[in-house]
């Protein structure tokens, strides 16, 4: 594991010192493609200034706003429909009729009925998380056996029960990977929301930078985007293990 880590390191310098070289040795506008150098330059200056500070928080913060919320309203819906045949079959037409409709297609109505701000960019994330923890909820509640199920009424357990303490832990691993799904393109959602719809945040930034023609900062921004999906995404998989094994130990009914 270690020796792979090193490798993957190992590789990203290289790739670093080949961007630099032919940038270097062809004269490429900075306009073009910036060089590593001075995009870390850039990312520097903009952290030890506070510039970008305000940006990250409200990114951040849009983020898991609309995680949070896309999930829960995903989960619960989950659970209603995976248990509710007859109102599965009536609505999930509708949902899906959502889903394909582009998010940013809304944008203007969200603007119309929230404002510009984080609103209209919360609700975008939400709606982007929601559907892969309906669809996830779902299918990990369905899939438990029939021989288990059986076993939990013959034992004389209630629908709550048998939802609680067979269906929700057999289908968690499913359940968990829709969080996974979701974590990222909240974030997606979030900077492209602020495309549209935000006067600050990264999103936002990448649009100025584009206005003033600052390729470098540009570059700098996608570097911090990426580094906040990646820091959400490893506290997911932290928070999925530690659920599973506190689940798996009967600590959490």
């Amino acid at each position: 594991m270690i020796r792979h880590r090193l490798l993957s390191i190992l590789l990203l310098l290289m790739l670093l010192f080949g961007w630099e070289w032919v940038v270097r040795a062809t004269n490429l506008s900075a306009l073009v493609v910036p060089p590593p150098s001075d995009v870390a330059s850039a990312l520097w200056n903009g952290l030890i200034s506070g510039y970008l500070w305000p940006h990250i928080w409200i990114t951040g913060a849009t983020t898991l706003l609309g995680f949070l919320l896309g999930c829960f309203i995903g989960f619960a819906s989950g659970v209603v429909l995976a248990e509710c045949e007859p109102l599965r079959k009536i609505v999930w037409p509708y949902i899906l009729a959502m889903q394909v409709v582009p998010k940013l297609a809304l944008a203007p109505i969200f603007i119309i009925w929230f404002g510009f701000g984080m609103k209209p960019t919360v609700v975008i994330t939400a709606l982007i998380c929601f559907f892969p923890l309906l669809e996830n909820t779902m299918t990990g509640l369905q899939e438990v056996s029939a021989e288990k199920r059986q076993l939990f009424r013959m034992l004389g357990a209630n629908r709550w029960q048998t939802l609680i303490r067979l269906k929700i832990p057999s289908g968690l691993p499913v359940i968990m990977a829709g969080v996974r799904v979701a974590i990222v393109l909240a974030l997606v959602g979030a900077v492209v929301g602020e495309f549209i719809t935000g006067r600050d945040g990264l999103g936002a930034s990448i649009i100025a930078a584009q206005g003033m023609m600052d390729s470098t900062l540009i570059f700098a921004l996608l570097i911090i985007i990426t580094s906040i999906g990646l820091l959400f995404y490893q506290l997911t998989l932290i928070f999925e293990r530690w659920l599973l094994r506190r689940w798996s130990k009967g600590k959490i009914v």
